[in-house]
């Protein structure tokens, strides 16, 4: 756990000397403005990264998220336009009972079926996805199909801050909340360190991964009326690939592949720092080659990175007091 901090420590530093750094080359870059629209475009990535870092806390890995997002946020879409009427609030919430059942189908997939993860998630990708298309046709629900409300809401501002960071805050808040004071989130942990034993102590493993990708579906949900909102479109090839840039943020911030071991404020930073890379290149005017390309490097220097750090900080579930023989017992 000191590692984590040590590196969350580093990765903070690094974005705000990244930040720094790009604001000298480009001073526009450093306004309120800028750094406001910069952290309205964050809150995507950081909501769905903050529901990854349960997933791959448990040794698993959800890749469908990004197709979730473009089925859920299109159904919002159509829902919309062909009931203009409706309260925004059902609208929401029908994405996020969407997203969450098909999390759940995941779940079910892997949590009782015991299916592997990466397998079950790369097929349900492509169903997902498929059925974008198929529900819409091929065609595009643009800004003037869709009501002035639906659109508006994300980017309206409360206090001067945007809906979205708002929302982002709350997802902090509930996912810090979750991951350190309730038994589920303990579990996992307990899951992803050493699943044999997580069984022996009596953790439900099935219902526990069962309900963590439907977590993972339903803030995907959640995100796809949010991304269709704030862009005002929605067509199938929304969010293509995003799932990955999720799966970037999650390993930046110290999130072990392995399992065990991750923290919500890691998932946060490292969401951060590929936010600022990927608003700061363009600015100073890098190939959109080379912004691929870096961004796979720092990915691979992050996996390195935890590699090491978990070789050299090894795991540790009891504490060492509980580990190390007592003086009575050694005399």
């Amino acid at each position: 756990m000191h590692y984590l901090k040590q590196r969350e420590v580093q990765l903070a530093l690094l974005i705000v000397l990244l930040a720094g750094a790009v604001g000298l080359r480009a001073p526009v870059f450093l306004t309120a403005g800028s750094l406001g629209n910069l952290l309205t475009d964050s809150t995507l990535l950081i909501m769905l990264a903050l529901a990854q870092m349960f997933v791959i806390i448990t040794r698993g890995i959800d890749l469908s998220v990004a197709s979730n997002l473009a089925l859920s946020g299109m159904m919002a879409a159509l829902l919309a336009v062909q009931y203009p009427q409706l309260p925004l609030i059902v609208v929401m919430l029908v994405a996020v009972a969407i997203g969450l059942l098909l999390g759940l189908v995941n779940g079910y997939l892997i949590g009782y079926l015991d299916l592997p993860p990466i397998v079950v998630t790369l097929g349900t990708m492509s169903v997902y996805r498929g059925l974008v298309f198929v529900l819409s046709g091929g065609a595009w629900v643009s800004s003037h199909h869709m009501p002035a409300g639906f659109i508006a809401f994300p980017l309206e501002r409360l206090f001067g801050i945007t809906h979205l960071v708002w929302i982002a805050a709350a997802a902090i808040i509930a996912t810090w909340l979750l991951a350190r004071y309730t038994r589920f989130g303990r579990d996992l942990y307990a899951i992803g360190n050493q699943p044999l034993a997580a069984r022996y102590v009596g953790i439900s493993t099935a219902r526990r991964l069962f309900w963590t990708y439907g977590l993972s579906g339903m803030m995907a949900g959640l995100c796809g009326y949010l991304w269709v909102a704030r862009y005002a479109v929605a067509y199938s090839e929304i969010a293509y690939g995003f799932e990955f840039t999720v799966i970037a943020a999650c390993v930046i911030g110290g999130i072990s592949i392995a399992g065990g071991a991750g923290t919500v404020s890691g998932a946060v930073l490292g969401a951060l720092f590929l936010s600022v890379i990927n608003n700061a290149l363009p600015i100073i005017k890098v190939s959109p080659f080379w912004q691929s390309a870096l961004t796979g490097i720092v990915i691979l220097t992050a996996v390195l990175i935890n590699a090491r750090g978990n070789k050299k900080a090894g795991r540790q579930i009891l504490p060492l007091a509980m580990l190390q023989p007592s003086s009575r017992s050694a005399a």
